[in-house]
């Protein structure tokens, strides 16, 4: 039998050796990136409910303060320590030491989760710094380099990042204590619709193709704004000037999500017909190759076939005709159908990550019900999470830090029992979410 058990044990040895040990070499790219793998650690530790227990005092106070040493002093932060030059930095140095609008979020969100209210944090600075960063079509760039310029956009997971700022920085508080410009909410939004594809989901841009990570990102902004049905309030899509999110758009977007849940693990499964043939491109020229005369009067222009419609006869065609009785792909064997990931793009095998892009993408639609809770699960937990604790990617992968807090983070969508509820929006706890928000309040208290 499978084996589909939530080993909690195996998970938080897991988390514990990633936040007290020194990682893997192959994270060493990502040491510019080191806020990012912080809120992973420790927002898991938390969704298994077990940071303040299996952490002290003294060492979270320390975290805090790491992270508030990537604060960059024009606003936002830094993905780690290792950029800034402090009192070495001038004005000619300074293009190398930019904050970035992802680990900003990463650096708010791991503070959160760790308890910290965000008083420190350089509120209007920031705010004024994302406000920068946002583009004359909605999208923001990444970060700020010489002489103001922006760095990057047109992502929808920028998007996604300087909105979940905003929504932290600007938690109850007013604009006009704040006494900073918000961002062009419509030109954001009029950019999110503008992404949606004709299959339903959102590419990270407009004309790309849709994918379920951008479509989180995109969906996620969205309840951010307030500006999905369940989840609007004083910036209620009603009001006049207002964009409004669409009934047809969210029901292409959920059904678009819906088809994404697969029990494909593997490329060999596809029954792709063009395997058995040799790669109809025409016109390719080896090394070593010299064209006849015939070949120099038409030239190199490559000539395209779409399978399916050729203007070619039968016999000239690059690959030989299908045989009428080639036998039809074989059905996938029954205990297959048990497990069912999710991919994040047409035509592609499931992956962890996709089980919360997809299933929190549906969490905050309020549409949980329509995917088949079940065979996820059995997917997560018979095919890819490790033995040693963790998520792989795909079967068999060993665990890394972002699938591991994502599978994590998909069960907690799906409400697992031996896992704090998790606010998909934030894609953190509810416990830390809450935390925020009782801070922000009481900050509110002490300066009325």
């Amino acid at each position: 039998m499978f084996n589909s058990t939530f080993n909690k044990a195996q998970h938080i040895k897991y988390w514990l050796r990633c936040l007290k040990t020194h990682l893997p070499n192959q994270y060493t790219s990502n040491d510019s990136q080191r806020t990012t793998l912080a809120f992973f650690i420790v927002s898991a530790l938390d969704l298994l409910g077990v940071l303040h227990e299996r952490t002290s005092e003294a060492e979270r106070a320390a975290y805090i303060d790491w992270i508030y040493r990537c604060q960059h002093p024009d606003g936002g932060f830094r993905g780690s320590t290792g950029t800034n030059v402090g009192e070495a930095r001038n004005a000619e140095n300074s293009c190398w030491d930019p904050a970035n609008v992802a680990a900003t979020y990463f650096s708010l969100a791991a503070l959160t989760v760790l308890g910290d209210g965000l008083q420190m944090v350089r509120r209007g600075k920031c705010l004024k710094w994302i406000k920068a960063l946002q583009l004359a079509d909605g999208s923001f760039g990444e970060s700020l380099g010489e002489s103001g310029k922006v760095d990057g956009g047109r992502d929808l997971r920028f998007c996604y990042c300087a909105a979940a700022v905003r929504w932290m920085l600007r938690l109850g508080s007013h604009d006009e204590e704040l006494d900073v410009a918000d961002i062009d909410v419509e030109a954001l939004v009029g950019f999110i619709t503008s992404s949606q594809t004709y299959e339903g989901g959102i590419g990270k841009a407009p004309f790309h193709e849709a994918h379920a990570g951008c479509t989180y990102c995109g969906i996620a902004t969205f309840s951010l704004l307030g500006r999905l049905p369940r989840t609007r309030g004083k910036e209620s899509a009603s009001a006049a000037g207002k964009t409004e999110i669409t009934s047809g758009f969210l029901e292409a977007v959920t059904r678009w999500l819906v088809y994404r849940q697969t029990s494909l693990t593997q490329e060999e499964d596809f029954p792709v017909l063009m395997d058995a043939f040799p790669s109809p491109i025409l016109n390719q020229r080896t090394p070593g190759h010299h064209a006849s005369t015939e070949e120099d009067k038409i030239g190199l222009e490559p000539i395209f076939h779409v399978q399916g419609a050729s203007l070619d006869e039968p016999e000239n065609l690059p690959f030989p005709p299908i045989a009428p009785q080639s036998p039809p792909p074989p059905e996938p064997p029954v205990d297959e159908l048990r497990f069912a990931g999710f991919n994040g793009r047409c035509n592609k095998v499931c992956d962890t990550c996709y089980s919360f892009w997809v299933g929190g993408n549906l969490a905050i639609l309020q549409k949980v019900h329509l995917f088949n809770f079940t065979a996820n699960r059995q997917y997560l937990l018979s095919k890819s999470q490790h033995l040693i604790g963790g998520f792989g990617k795909l079967p068999g992968d060993v665990p890394d830090i972002l699938h591991s807090y994502l599978g994590l983070a998909a069960l907690a969508a799906m409400r697992e029992a031996d896992l704090r509820s998790i606010d998909p929006m934030l894609c953190m706890s509810v416990n830390a979410r809450e935390g925020l928000e009782n801070a922000a309040v009481a900050a509110a208290t002490a300066d009325g």
